[in-house]
């Protein structure tokens, strides 16, 4: 556990990081909807289908860690952002090793408000996609590849069918008659509906709900200038562990 420095030291790292503004249901610039094309990816991790992974009970949240890990993390994610592109190769690293050493799991909610504003629907068949991996016990690994993988076309014309199999091809095991069933036919279409739901409720007085990536640690949703760790992995392993 750390002290009140650790905190410090973490908001001032924060403040020396580039922020960035999350993903939301609004108008923005195209240089905003481009950035993070072209950069870096995370190098895959040793022992994520090892990794507890789950449905849980209010049918739209996506849990994956150990139960019993003494931190919580709720993200709220949308496949075609690319800001969560940025925080999935920068400070999302920090969870994935806490997860993996069991102090940590992570809740995920997965949006598709960016089909509405930039046309398509990539971000609704990505979520269905990841649905269809959870149900093969594979959510973790094809997750992380797809983030991987993000390419302008995702981000512009958003994922399809076609090139969602592709990626599956790259997670041992996931490739078969009832993932690949899932994908063409949109199986977990209400899911998809249900998920972005919760996320629209998750704005509280804004319908369009947080923006993405939002994170909340402990049940403390991240803002201001600690917003900015959660793009720095040693700023946000000292987040993760206060």
């Amino acid at each position: 556990m750390r002290n009140a420095r650790g905190l410090a030291a973490a908001t001032v790292a924060a403040i020396a990081v580039v922020m960035v503004t999350g993903c939301a249901p609004k108008t923005q610039s195209k240089d905003e909807d481009d950035k993070g094309a072209g950069r870096s990816r995370p190098a895959p991790y040793a022992g994520v289908g090892e990794l507890p992974e789950e449905l849980a009970a209010d049918g739209t949240t996506i849990v994956v860690g150990d139960p019993a890990a003494a931190t919580t993390v709720r993200l709220y994610e949308d496949p075609r952002c690319p800001v969560v592109e940025e925080f999935e190769a920068t400070g999302a690293p920090a969870l994935r090793e806490m997860t993996l050493r069991r102090e940590a799991k992570t809740e995920y909610t997965l949006a598709s408000f960016r089909d509405d504003r930039m046309g398509g629907d990539g971000s609704k068949r990505a979520v269905n996609a990841l649905r269809a991996a959870l149900e093969a016990g594979k959510f973790t690994e094809y997750h992380t590849v797809l983030f991987e993988n993000m390419t302008e076309s995702e981000l512009a014309g958003g994922y399809t069918t076609a090139s969602l199999l592709k990626l599956a091809g790259e997670v041992e095991g996931l490739r078969g008659k009832p993932f690949d069933s899932a994908v063409a036919t949109m199986k977990y279409k209400d899911f998809v509906t249900a998920s972005e739901k919760t996320y629209e409720a998750a704005g509280g007085d804004d319908p369009r709900g947080p923006g993405t990536p939002t994170v909340a640690v402990n049940g403390t949703q991240v803002t201001g200038d600690l917003y900015g760790s959660l793009f720095d992995k040693e700023s946000f392993d000292l987040l993760l562990t206060l």
